[in-house]
């Protein structure tokens, strides 16, 4: 083989491999299937493409990928006062996705960044609404309104909010113990009050029975004997004889005859 005919095709296949390592991933691009394509025509939005295997024109058509799955932002720990004017530091994480992956590349530059931003605020925001009390018992509630001006402010780009956690709060120590005190102290009034009804409902009892005793005199000998029976045993040194009340009443009307 002539060698100037084996150069120039040494040449052109050096040529084509150039052209298709260069082109070859212009032209062609496979996105997955929670992935979609915003493709942009000499700067203009185009059209949204994908999933699977899409063409473009080279040096022309320009693809942003947008990531349709459940997305989740640690919100860092804010500091924030409450309503009732206690300083407390809270943290939440941020699920949110996609549902529009035009308006999350054209109306908003990093869609992620931005929603952690706005999470943050919004986090502070409301926490300063509510009292620390609110806060520690009614956590969906808050998480809740989170979520709801989150996901109003991030619509407009596309982004849907599903659900905001508040995942700690954090209070100072001085507020632990005085917060301790106060249970502590609560314990002890339930105490007294259960003590004070074990009272009341003992002496209320103790009245019923004397009225049965003053109605029915035999209850009161019935009782003479159970209470008898109660406190003897087979060792006892003592030795128990039963007189019924009547007899002890015979005795009474002789001394008063007397």
């Amino acid at each position: 083989m002539d060698l100037g005919i084996f150069t120039n095709l040494i040449v052109w296949l050096i040529t084509i491999v150039i052209f298709l390592s260069v082109f070859l991933p212009q032209m062609f691009k496979i996105l997955r299937e929670y992935e979609r394509g915003v493709v942009f025509r000499l700067g203009k939005f185009y059209m949204t493409k994908g999933p699977g295997f899409i063409f473009l024109i080279p040096f022309i058509d320009k693809i942003e990928r947008v990531d349709l799955r459940v997305l989740t932002i640690n919100v860092e720990r804010q500091e924030a006062i409450t309503k009732d004017n206690v300083t407390v530091n809270v943290d939440a994480i941020t699920f949110f996705r996609v549902v529009d992956a035009e308006k999350a590349v054209v109306q908003v530059e990093r869609f992620i960044s931005a929603t952690s931003m706005i999470a943050q605020t919004t986090l502070r925001s409301v926490i300063g609404q509510f009292e620390l009390d609110e806060i520690l018992a009614e956590r969906d509630k808050i998480n809740k309104n989170i979520q709801d001006i989150i996901d109003r402010q991030t619509d407009p780009w596309g982004v849907k909010v599903v659900s905001v956690e508040v995942r700690d709060v954090i209070l100072p120590e001085s507020m632990k113990r005085a917060m301790a005190r106060q249970a502590e102290s609560e314990r002890d009034r339930r105490a007294k009050v259960i003590n004070a009804m074990g009272e009341y409902e003992a002496a209320t009892k103790l009245v019923e029975a004397g009225k049965m005793i003053q109605d029915t005199p035999t209850a009161l000998q019935l009782r003479y004997l159970q209470t008898m029976s109660e406190i003897s045993s087979e060792r006892s040194t003592f030795t128990f004889l039963p007189i019924p009340m009547d007899f002890l009443e015979s005795f009474r009307g002789k001394k008063e005859e007397k």
